[in-house]
């Protein structure tokens, strides 16, 4: 399960850079005809989208992942450059029913518990747990 993000890192990136080059040149003729503060309004607007970029890339990767294997059920997570990866047996494991309406759930076991479901869509997560149920206990 992946977040859908139209555009990778590395495009983003040369996006950017296509941006800063434009706001740049825009901003030097405007200085060229004598107008100074479009400097400061050419910054305010490039930190501005410097820091939505950022936070664009930080998750343009985050994925969620179950693999079962025999009696292992093994959960990976990838968020915002952080990974966690979770081990149930898949005897003992049980899935929590979304609240009417949402779309996330939980796989638990006894202390161990991890929220699954955030980059579905409701039908794709309704037709997941489906598939889930008979490999747990």
């Amino acid at each position: 399960m992946r977040r859908n993000c139209a555009l990778s890192p590395q495009q983003l990136f040369k996006y950017y850079l296509a941006l800063v080059f434009l706001s740049v040149s825009v901003a030097t003729g405007f200085l060229l005809a004598g107008i100074k503060i479009i400097l400061f309004f050419t910054a305010l607007e490039l930190t501005a989208v410097t820091i939505g970029f950022l936070v664009y890339c930080r998750h343009a990767l985050d994925f969620e992942e179950i693999e079962i294997s025999g009696t292992r059920l093994v959960v990976r997570k990838f968020i915002a450059y952080r990974e966690t990866v979770v081990e149930f047996n898949t005897r003992w494991a049980q899935i929590s029913k979304p609240k009417e309406h949402e779309k996330v759930f939980f796989i638990t076991q006894t202390g161990q518990s991890i929220e699954l479901g955030q980059f579905l869509r409701l039908e794709q997560c309704k037709r997941l747990l489906a598939e889930l149920r008979p490999y747990l206990g």
